[in-house]
C-alpha cells in the first residue's frame, strides 16, 4: 500500500472538511483510512494506538480528542457542559463510562443532537461561559454546578475540593496553580436560581476544603468525619525537632504523630517516584509518627475498615476520642 500524501501542515489534528478542501485537500484524501470522521464534515488525524496503563485516563483522553474534533463544527450558541466540561477542566470525577459530548446551548435554543453528544439546554441565568485550552465552555463554578443531581456526594465534594484548591507544600510536590474558583464563586452559581440537585449542592458547600490534592483524600476525610472521628489536616508539612522537613502528608492527626496515605498508582509509575515515597515515610517513622496506609479498595469497597483503622491507631497514641 503506498503511503498516504501528507496533508498540509496549516491543518490541525482535527479539522473539516471545508478547511481541507480550502487548503487543496481532495475528497479522495480525505477518505483515507489514516483519518477517522468523528463527526459529520469533520476529520481528525488517527492515533498511534499507544496507550497507559490506566483505562480511566484512556478514556478522558479519548473525551478530549472528541471535544477537538466536535469543537471544529461547534455552533456559536454552543459550548461544553457537566461531565465534559469538569474533564477539560480537569476536575477529578469518577471513571468515564463512555465516551460521550455533553454538549450545551442557552434556552430557547434546541439543545444539539448527534452521534456521540449529549445535548443541554441552558437557562442563560444558571451558566457562565469561557474558553479554556482553545475550548468553550461552562466556567468552573458553573461546571460544578451543574454536576449537583449526577455525583455521589463525597464526588460532589471532591470536585468542589479539586476547583478550589490553592495550598502547595514545603517540599514542592504540591499543586502551585491558582484556584479555578473560591468557594464563595461556587456559592454564587448554585444560588444563582433554580437548577437540578441544588440541595446536594448545598450540602456540599461546607464541606469543601481548599488544602485536598486529590478525590481520594475528600473521600478518606469524609469517611472518618461521617463516622464521628476528628477531621484530618490535609497535606500537612511536617517536621522533626530541628525544624527539618520530613515531607508531605495526605492527612494526618499531627496532635497524635498519625499520618494516614493513600497508595495509589502515581506512587509506583516511576522509580524516582517511589524511593522518594519509601524514604518520606522511613523519615516519618524515624521520627515516631504512626503510618496508616489506605488503597483504592479500602476506601470505595470497605470505608468502615479506613475508620476501623484509623480508630485502632489513634487508641494506640493515646486519642481520648
Amino acid at each position: 500500500m503506498l503511503p498516504h500524501r501528507p496533508l498540509p501542515p496549516e491543518l490541525p489534528a482535527a479539522f473539516t472538511v471545508a478547511e481541507a478542501h480550502r487548503l487543496g485537500v481532495g475528497r479522495g484524501r480525505l477518505r483515507g483510512s489514516d483519518l477517522e470522521r468523528p463527526f459529520h464534515g469533520v476529520r481528525a488525524r488517527g492515533t498511534t494506538g499507544v496507550s497507559t496503563s490506566d483505562p480511566a485516563d484512556d478514556l478522558r483522553t479519548d473525551l478530549r480528542r472528541l471535544a477537538q474534533a466536535y469543537a471544529t463544527r461547534m455552533q456559536p450558541l454552543e459550548f461544553f457542559s457537566h461531565r465534559t466540561a469538569a474533564t477539560l477542566w480537569e476536575i477529578p470525577l469518577p471513571a468515564l463510562s463512555d465516551v460521550v459530548l455533553d454538549v450545551s446551548v442557552p434556552r430557547p435554543g434546541r439543545a444539539p443532537r448527534s452521534v456521540g453528544v449529549r445535548g443541554h439546554q441552558a437557562h442563560p441565568r444558571l451558566v457562565r461561559v469561557t474558553d479554556h485550552n482553545g475550548f468553550k465552555l461552562s466556567s468552573p463554578a458553573s461546571t460544578w454546578a451543574s454536576l449537583g443531581p449526577m455525583l455521589h456526594p463525597y464526588d460532589l465534594v471532591a470536585a468542589g475540593d479539586a476547583i478550589v484548591c490553592r495550598r502547595a507544600s514545603a517540599g514542592g510536590n504540591g499543586f502551585s496553580r491558582a484556584p479555578l474558583a473560591t468557594v464563595d464563586q461556587l456559592r454564587a452559581a448554585v444560588d444563582a436560581g433554580r437548577r437540578p440537585g441544588v440541595g446536594a449542592l448545598q450540602d456540599a458547600l461546607g464541606r469543601i476544603r481548599p488544602g485536598s490534592w486529590s478525590r481520594l483524600e475528600t473521600w478518606v476525610r469524609l469517611i472518618l468525619v461521617d463516622a464521628g472521628l476528628p477531621e484530618p489536616a490535609l497535606n500537612y508539612d511536617a517536621y522533626d525537632d530541628a525544624g527539618n522537613f520530613l515531607g508531605c502528608i495526605d492527612l494526618a492527626y499531627p496532635e497524635l504523630k498519625i499520618a494516614i496515605e493513600y497508595e495509589g498508582a502515581h506512587h509506583w509509575r516511576t522509580a524516582e517516584q517511589f524511593h522518594r515515597d519509601i524514604d518520606r515515610l522511613n523519615r516519618l517513622v524515624e521520627a515516631g509518627w504512626r503510618i496508616v496506609r489506605l488503597t483504592g479498595s479500602h476506601v470505595f469497597s470497605t470505608p468502615s475498615e479506613v475508620v476501623r483503622r484509623v480508630t485502632v491507631a489513634r487508641a494506640q497514641c493515646g486519642a481520648t476520642a
